[in-house]
């Protein structure tokens, strides 16, 4: 194919390649290839460094969509993911999604492998093209009453059954629970089963954004930073001003110093 060295500045070129979507960079590649000049070959090697490094991206996400089919098999599948089970306040949050096989959201993953803003990106993302998804909250008083165990099960059938789905598979990130029928655990699915991932970055973003809501409520214990977790200045604040209303008293006897309520 003909170079266009005589019809485009090769500063045209070069923002032309590094703007390109992933499925026409190797069209231009080979449309530049044998323009002799520097900055386009460089333009080309690096349109191509990123071509190869979003081809590895795509086969990642095509094989977290083709797990979530072999094990869901071709019925109605829901993908659930929890988080908060380990922290001190605020509540444990489970989510749970049900995606179509397409169109596929490129970028999906365990949300603690992703950036704060790129979980909000896939959150919109996700509900768009979900199916469905549901949400269940326990609080910290019910945590402390019923344990962990018992709240997790609660949380897991409770996010299922707000899909509005009658699912004929579960898949659900880690170990065993017996929460709902026809449920397939997968030791880290949240990073290998699509609907699973996407279950665990709606979970994180939604629960993040209550965090924060309860800082601007109880000031003080920088629970916007820690997202109810034991950081120091979190632990700190507890054992200066008390426990409050949103703190499951059962997590914090290590560290209280005071029965203190808000």
């Amino acid at each position: 194919m003909a170079n266009m060295t005589s019809s485009a500045p090769a500063a045209q070129v070069a923002a032309e390649l590094g703007s390109a979507p992933f499925d026409e960079i190797q069209l231009l590649v080979d449309r530049y290839r044998e323009d002799p000049r520097v900055q386009v070959q460089k333009a080309c090697e690096r349109a191509l460094k990123r071509w190869s490094k979003e081809k590895a991206e795509h086969e990642r996400v095509d094989g977290m969509y083709r797990l979530m089919d072999e094990l869901g098999g071709s019925g109605i599948v829901v993908g659930v993911d929890e988080v908060g089970r380990g922290s001190v306040a605020g509540p444990l949050t489970v989510c749970a999604v049900c995606l179509p096989s397409d169109p596929k959201i490129w970028g999906i993953n365990d949300s603690k492998q992703l950036t704060p803003a790129k979980r909000e990106a896939l959150a919109s993302r996700i509900a768009q093209e979900a199916v469905a998804i549901g949400i269940c909250h326990i609080s910290p008083e019910r945590i402390d009453s019923v344990g962990m165990a018992s709240a997790l099960r609660e949380a897991v059938a409770g996010a299922v059954a707000d899909t509005g789905l009658e699912p004929d598979c579960v898949l659900m990130d880690g170990n065993p629970l017996g929460a709902v029928p026809n449920e397939r655990d997968v030791v880290h699915g949240d990073s290998q089963v699509a609907c699973i991932a996407a279950a665990s970055i709606v979970a994180k973003v939604t629960r993040d954004e209550m965090m924060v809501e309860l800082d601007a409520e109880y000031p003080g214990y920088h629970l916007a930073q820690s997202k109810g977790y034991a950081s120091p200045d979190h632990i700190k604040a507890i054992q200066e001003h008390g426990l409050t209303p949103i703190h499951r008293v059962s997590f914090c006897g290590n560290f209280l110093q005071t029965g203190t309520l808000f």
